[in-house]
Order: C-alpha cells, then sequence, then structure tokens
C-alpha cells in the first residue's frame, strides 16, 4: 500500500508515475469545474499561458485546446516523471501548442510574458506562497489574468460522519502544517492576489461529492499517499496508517455513504495594466 519512507520534502503527497495517475482522477473529478472556471476567467484563442504545479499536464491539455489555433501553452512542475509522463502525452495526443519544464518557482523566476497563468492545489504546499504570487504578477503582462484554486480541508463531510476520514484530515492538514504550509490556504486566496498587486479580484466556491465509483476513493487515496509524510513528522506510526488508510477505503465502498472532498476556492484577477 505505502512505498518506503519519503524523503522530507515539502510536498507530502507522493509523485513519480503513480502520484500522476492520482492526479489524473483528480483531474477528471474538477474538469468540468475547471473549465467553467478557465472560461469565466477569459482564456481565448491566442493567449500565450503558463500551468504552475502541472502534474501530468491535464489543465494544460485542456488549455492548448482553448486558445488553439495560434496560442501557446507552458507547463512547469517540479517532478520530472510527471513532466516526462505528460510530455509523452501531449504527443499522444498531438498536441504541438504546449510544452512542459521541470522548474521550481520557489528557486528562481521565469523568463518569459504570459498573458494567462493557473495555479490549482499548489499554494497549498508552499512556505511561502505569497513570494511566489509576485513572481507571477511579474510574469504576467499588463492586464494578465491569474487563476488560482486550492483547498479549504477543513470543509469536506461524509455522510455517515466516518471517525476514519475525520481522523485522516487532521493527519494530512497537520503534516502540512509540520512542512510549513497551510492546507485550508483557499478562504484567503482573494487577499493574497490583493497582497500581490493584482486588481479586480473574484471569487468562486466548489464542492465535489460522490456516492459511487472511483472519484469516491480519491480523499483515502489522498491520505494513503501522505503517509509516508505523516509517518515521519511522528504523527502516526505505520501500523497505525496501515490501519487508518484500510478503514478510510472501507468507508468508499460501502454503496450507501457519502464522501464530499474539501472545499475548493477558486479566485481570479488581473494584473496592473
Amino acid at each position: 500500500m505505502m512505498a518506503p519512507e519519503a524523503r522530507k520534502t515539502n510536498y507530502v503527497i507522493r509523485g513519480g508515475a503513480e502520484g500522476r495517475e492520482r492526479l489524473r482522477l483528480l483531474s477528471q473529478i474538477h474538469r468540468q469545474s475547471t473549465l467553467d472556471l478557465l472560461q469565466r476567467a477569459g482564456v481565448a484563442p491566442g493567449m500565450a499561458c503558463l500551468d504552475v504545479g502541472c502534474g501530468g499536464g491535464d489543465v494544460c491539455f485542456e488549455l492548448a485546446r482553448l486558445v488553439a489555433p495560434d496560442g501557446s501553452v507552458l507547463g512547469i512542475d517540479i517532478d520530472a516523471v510527471k513532466i516526462d509522463i505528460a510530455q509523452r502525452e501531449a504527443r499522444a495526443q498531438r498536441l504541438e501548442n504546449v510544452a512542459f519544464r521541470v522548474i521550481d518557482l520557489e528557486q528562481g523566476e521565469l523568463p518569459l510574458q504570459f498573458d494567462f497563468v493557473h495555479i490549482r492545489f499548489v499554494l497549498s504546499h508552499l512556505r511561502n506562497p505569497q513570494k511566489l504570487l509576485a513572481t507571477i504578477h511579474g510574469a504576467l503582462r499588463p492586464g494578465g489574468t491569474i487563476v488560482v484554486a486550492d483547498t479549504q480541508f477543513y470543509g469536506f463531510f461524509s455522510e455517515p460522519e466516518s471517525r476514519a476520514l475525520a481522523r485522516g484530515v487532521e493527519l494530512y492538514v497537520k503534516t502540512i502544517e509540520r512542512r510549513g504550509a497551510n492546507a485550508n490556504i483557499g478562504p484567503r486566496l482573494p487577499s493574497m492576489l490583493a497582497a500581490a498587486g493584482f486588481q479586480d479580484v473574484q471569487v468562486g466556491v466548489v464542492q465535489h461529492a460522490h456516492i459511487r465509483g472511483e472519484p469516491k476513493t480519491i480523499l483515502p487515496l489522498t491520505v494513503d499517499f501522505s503517509a509516508d509524510a505523516i509517518i515521519t513528522e511522528g504523527l502516526a506510526s505505520r501500523a497505525e496508517m496501515e490501519a487508518l488508510v484500510a478503514e478510510m477505503y472501507e468507508f468508499a465502498e460501502n454503496p450507501m455513504s457519502i464522501i464530499a472532498g474539501p472545499r475548493i476556492i477558486q479566485a481570479w484577477a488581473k494584473a496592473a495594466s
């Protein structure tokens, strides 16, 4: 179930090829709400777009189609394995206007200028998310648009209530906090954009709930893939995590139970003209 103990990094969820498959499921769950958000925020043909923390490239592929034929998309991530997978999948989908690079924005700057920047489920894993927003502001052309989506993890719920799910979320949130980040950063996004100099800030909220099928496993899967980091932080033993994750999956298999993931706060704004 769980990999050998993870190297202590700021990102607590298992990456690589396994992590890409978790992100694929996550993208399936959020696909329609993300497309609605991109269109509401003004993605249009011809734009030069950046997807920060692109993972396996799912949002990049959607953007590439929306800005075609003359627009372009650059996806960046710190996980070289996921970037390699994204490049292969882009070729398989015959998307010629999307490219991928391994970049850690916490360590450097972007040399290019963009019309549109998308950041999903990234700021909640950073020690200094405000610094990243300042970097992005500098990489946007005047009047360019930024779209950010992130979690309020304590907004999750289940029916009936599940002790295992509540405990799994608590451990995940505490582990993120131990790494200096904030899994409940979502409600802060509008004020953070304003503090970074963005204008015309707007906000929305979405939440996905499931009663059957693979999407119902995304919360247990996220805790499962964070188990090594939870153990590394001393918050639970391996035996405790194995029992907890098994109980979470069992709850998800109950055809009468409901699992709703964290609230997702969406915010979008403009760089100064």
